[in-house]
């Protein structure tokens, strides 16, 4: 087993896929064998006493055909030195042959139950209690700070000030690790201190930390808890792409929310500032569809405004420009361009977010996976990161998925069992008038009412001896 391990470990990207559809289609469960099995099940003879211990022994050999030789091998490598490790790289590389577009489909079956196979195992092997979290500080081994910056996906370490300010006071950040896999963080969650829920990036990410905190009272080595009842998980990033698919992130939370009730007593409120990574994309297929007449999404207030800040003709003029200025991010700079565009894209925000499902969940994967965990989808901040990334992701806007901990079990099998998105009544609002206009027929573009720039989310208590 070790060869065979060092033997993939030197084969490049092509020949790895090679190997693994080999070990699909070769290693796969003998049909045939398991067909003669059934037919030997043992029948109700009255003349037999032992009919039960009889099927048990048989329901074993069955059991044992079905499983692929497959699954031996991998059970086989895990007891090897780093072969955790090894199987998780080697499902990285799976998933990519898998959803390769040059895949023959003849193999996709085969590949499949690979997966499976492999997924079943890694899901056994990381179960929650299995997992071990640390809390990362300045003082943490320099090469987990180093794997802790390079892992950052959602708002990317710029240096090494800027890693120490993330793991320094008024911040938290938790990893789960496991004991095959000491020196890997699994997850990293950043967590951002305060005494208020933050409707930007950069009262999270800048120099000088920036909040309703008089910033003299605070010094820059020591935590004052007095000032701190908020909790604002802004960052959650999974490392290993082997590991797509078993659910390590919402535990994470659920761990660090109890050391953060342990550490801080008095803290209440627990709440994201998250990212909309696939806004734009979609917002530019409505835009499409709009420039071909065949979809409303502004009002015909805001065409017409628009029509004289852009300086063209007519609507579909409109969604053109629009379209190459959200490639460049060029709309940033045209103020009038942006006073315009809030109440809209704040309204098909909340509709994407709110509405747009994919198999009937959710179509946004960050608010599907906190929608999961029992969160609320409370409210949607314009321009919260001016980030480049940021703005070519989702314009700019984030998201504030709140943890009401007293609910967060039931609003979980609610959103699992109904599909229902639990949302605050701001967030249905915006996303009930994108609805009405989007539906509206493009014969008759009349427009609609305008909303209010800055809507206030409904105030709701949390005591503080919530759980989660």
């Amino acid at each position: 087993m070790r060869d065979m391990c060092y033997y993939y470990s030197q084969l490049g990207t092509d020949e790895r896929s090679e190997f693994l559809i080999h070990m699909a289609t070769s290693l796969s469960t003998n049909h045939q064998a398991v067909q003669e099995l059934i037919q030997q099940k043992p029948q109700a003879d009255t003349n037999s006493v032992d009919l039960d211990a009889q099927l048990l022994i048989w329901e074993d050999r069955l059991r044992h055909a079905v499983q692929p030789p497959h699954h031996w091998v991998f059970s086989q490598v895990s007891r090897l030195s780093g072969g955790v490790k090894f199987l998780v790289d080697m499902r990285q590389d799976l998933l990519s042959t898998l959803f390769s577009k040059t895949l023959d489909p003849s193999n996709s079956a085969a590949l499949k139950t690979l997966d499976s196979t492999l997924r079943e195992l890694l899901s056994l092997w990381f179960t929650v209690g299995l997992l071990n979290v640390q809390r990362i500080t300045w003082e943490s081994p320099c090469n987990m700070l180093q794997k802790v910056s390079e892992y950052e996906a959602v708002h990317p370490v710029r240096n090494w000030t800027d890693l120490k300010r993330r793991v320094g006071p008024y911040r938290r950040c938790f990893i789960f690790t496991h004991s095959c896999m000491p020196k890997e963080p699994l997850v990293v969650l950043h967590i951002f201190l305060t005494n208020e829920i933050p409707d930007s990036m950069a009262k999270i990410l800048q120099t000088s930390r920036s909040s309703s905190i008089d910033e003299t009272s605070v010094s820059k080595d020591s935590e004052d808890p007095s000032l701190i009842n908020t909790a604002i998980f802004y960052s959650i990033t999974s490392t290993q792409k082997g590991l797509q698919g078993i659910e390590l992130g919402n535990y994470l939370i659920k761990k660090v929310v109890h050391e953060m009730k342990a550490e801080f007593p008095s803290m209440s409120q627990f709440s994201t500032l998250s990212p909309i990574p696939g806004f734009v994309k979609w917002l530019n297929g409505m835009m499409a569809r709009a420039q071909r007449g065949d979809a409303h999404i502004f009002t015909e207030t805001e065409v017409n405004a628009l029509q004289i800040f852009l300086e063209v003709d007519s609507s579909p003029e409109v969604y053109e420009r629009l379209r190459k200025l959200f490639t460049t991010n060029g709309w940033i700079e045209e103020l009038d361009v942006v006073e315009t565009l809030e109440a809209p894209l704040m309204r098909l925000c909340a509709y994407y977010l709110f509405t747009e499902k994919r198999r009937n969940y959710t179509l946004d994967s960050v608010a599907n996976f906190h929608l999961k965990n029992g969160a609320v989808m409370w409210r949607i901040n314009w321009l919260a990161d001016r980030s480049p990334r940021g703005l070519a992701n989702s314009c700019g806007i984030m998201v504030n998925y709140r943890y009401f901990l007293e609910e967060c079990e039931c609003n979980s099998r609610t959103y699992l069992e109904t599909m229902k998105v639990i949302a605050s009544d701001t967030v249905t609002f915006l996303a009930k008038a994108a609805e009405d206009i989007i539906k509206k027929s493009p014969s008759d573009p009349g427009s609609s009412p305008l909303l209010p720039r800055s809507p206030s989310p409904p105030v709701i208590t949390i005591t503080p001896d919530s759980k989660i």
